[in-house]
């Protein structure tokens, strides 16, 4: 923990949790000058509010629109606290605008050897997502356009039809090309996503 004086520690609390939606793990606390005995403290006067292990939240700032997102994301925090979940699947076609149905559960992805069990509400998918299939949002990071139209063609829970719109829609406004679905397909094998990707093509999608 770095000593600071009481106005430094908090601005720099504060700079910390403006970036992160008003939220701070124990560890940035600490760095920026928190120890334990001041936590308790601050929480005990409602400075700040403790919303799960290791994680508070400063309430003068305003709930993020991703509040949802950005807590999952400091929840799937390892041991150096950075984040290993990515929002995936149809939670991804929302926030890419490719979709306008709302999922019942949110997605996410994580790596192999997470052992942490998911919120209520969220389904977990293991999965090596590498960085270049990855983009970051604020604290939390989401699959790219193209790896997510691989994602949910191989899922069960999404049906051809918002298949279809997704990917033509991908393609209208040039978030993926159809040569990067078609090696995408042809690498995993995924046959839907080839079938889908050859069907809109044929109807006037981009070639």
């Amino acid at each position: 923990m770095h000593y600071r004086s009481t106005l430094a520690a908090r601005n720099a609390l504060h700079v910390i949790a403006e970036r992160q939606g008003g939220y701070v793990t124990t560890a940035q606390a600490r760095d920026a000058g928190y120890g334990d005995s001041h936590l308790t403290y601050h929480v005990g006067t409602g400075q700040l509010v403790r919303v799960a292990h290791g994680l508070y939240r400063l309430p003068t700032i305003p709930l993020h629109e991703h509040d949802e997102f950005i807590r999952l994301a400091l929840w799937s925090r390892d041991r150096r606290g950075v984040p290993r979940a990515a929002l995936s699947h149809e939670t991804a076609l929302l926030l890419h605008g490719l979709s306008d149905v709302l999922p019942t559960a949110t997605h996410i992805t994580v790596p192999p050897r997470f052992r942490k069990q998911p919120p209520r509400g969220c389904v977990l998918h293991v999965s090596r997502v590498p960085p270049a299939d990855l983009r970051h949002w604020t604290v939390f990071s989401v699959t790219t356009p193209g790896r997510t139209l691989v994602d949910v063609a191989a899922a069960s829970t999404v049906t051809t039809e918002l298949l279809e719109q997704a990917l033509a829609q991908a393609l209208r406004e040039g978030l993926v090309t159809a040569d990067d679905l078609r090696r995408r397909a042809a690498e995993t094998s995924h046959s839907r996503l080839a079938r889908t990707l050859t069907a809109v093509t044929a109807h006037g999608g981009t070639a």
